[in-house]
């Protein structure tokens, strides 16, 4: 009997070892340690970490925005009426006008088109109005911390920690969303390292309060993702009914606009498309009998700055609005 004991204690020894040597997930506030550390590692000035992260706080509500999945379903038919409103129209051409003589300018020395500028503007802030009002640091921190993406947003952390250190904006004013998305253009902290311009030469690249740096700093991502001033985004068009859906996507061959006209392709009234050379895409955002495009490079472009189709039909949609007619 004695020794049956020993051997089931053996036993329970054994199997409790992996609760034994396992490694308990830190705090909240021991893993900033850990990204304090980091950061000074990669030279941030340790007061600097240690102020922004001392005072970061876990937030519930980011994680649950994280994690949350859209309860209906839209269309572009649905959503296209309440993300383009004709208000939104008119104040996009009014601010192209007010701003016209920087706009241009600006759109001149980066070669992408101000009516691009001004509705990602329109599209992602409404012009400036809302930029979020989450604490970046405290936001960062806690998606990075709860691990679904954890090593993007340690990323975007540290980033942001840089852009502190660097001066560009204070603790206290560096808001954004709920994911890190910041300023009037909602650029992550590491598109904020690789694309954002002090355009008014103030020392500070402040796409917070200062539209001359906004406009240039998104005119600047376009430039550096590949954009073409000889283009547009892209046109809605009309498929034929026995239109072979293989052929779309943005990752198939492209076809000119002659071979898209030959499968049966047109504009959404019928008539022929432009007689231009020029290559593009079919995307096909809901099904056949919704909104279809044809998707020029710069259609690419946008998808960069934001992987949905609908935001780049958004864009798309607002940057024709403002550049037709011309704004005088």
């Amino acid at each position: 009997m004695k020794l049956k004991m020993h051997w089931l204690a053996g036993c329970l020894a054994v199997f409790s070892l992996p609760h034994a040597f396992a490694t308990e997930k830190p705090t909240f506030e021991q893993y900033l340690d850990q990204i304090e550390q980091q950061a000074v590692a990669q030279g941030i000035k340790q007061d600097v970490a240690q102020q922004a992260l001392s005072q970061a706080s876990f937030i519930k509500r980011a994680v649950k925005l994280d994690k949350s999945q859209p309860e209906f379903k839209q269309t572009l038919d649905t959503y296209l009426p309440k993300a383009v409103p004709q208000w939104k129209v008119k104040q996009a051409r009014s601010l192209y006008k007010k701003h016209k003589t920087e706009l241009e300018a600006i759109a001149a020395q980066y070669g992408v088109q101000a009516r691009f500028i001004v509705a990602l503007w329109g599209i992602e802030t409404n012009f400036g109005g809302y930029t979020g009002n989450f604490d970046v640091v405290s936001a960062l921190a806690t998606l990075a911390y709860d691990g679904r993406r954890e090593a993007f947003f340690k990323e975007q952390l540290l980033a942001a920690l840089q852009i502190l250190d660097e001066g560009h904006i204070d603790l206290a004013n560096m808001k954004g969303s709920w994911a890190g998305a910041m300023g009037q253009c909602q650029f992550m902290p590491t598109s904020f390292l690789t694309f954002a311009v002090d355009h008014d030469g103030d020392g500070r690249k402040d796409i917070w309060q200062t539209e001359a740096d906004v406009f240039a700093s998104a005119a600047n991502y376009l430039k550096n993702s590949g954009w073409n001033d000889d283009l547009t985004w892209g046109r809605q068009v009309k498929l034929p009914a026995n239109f072979d859906e293989s052929l779309a996507g943005l990752k198939q061959p492209q076809k000119t606009l002659a071979q898209w006209q030959a499968l049966g392709v047109t504009k959404p009234d019928g008539s022929p498309l432009p007689q231009r050379d020029i290559s593009a895409n079919i995307v096909i955002p809901d099904d056949k009998t919704g909104r279809v495009y044809l998707a020029y490079d710069n259609y690419k472009v946008l998808m960069k700055w934001n992987r949905s189709n609908y935001f780049v039909a958004a864009v798309g949609t607002l940057a024709d609005r403002i550049g037709y007619p011309p704004v005088q």
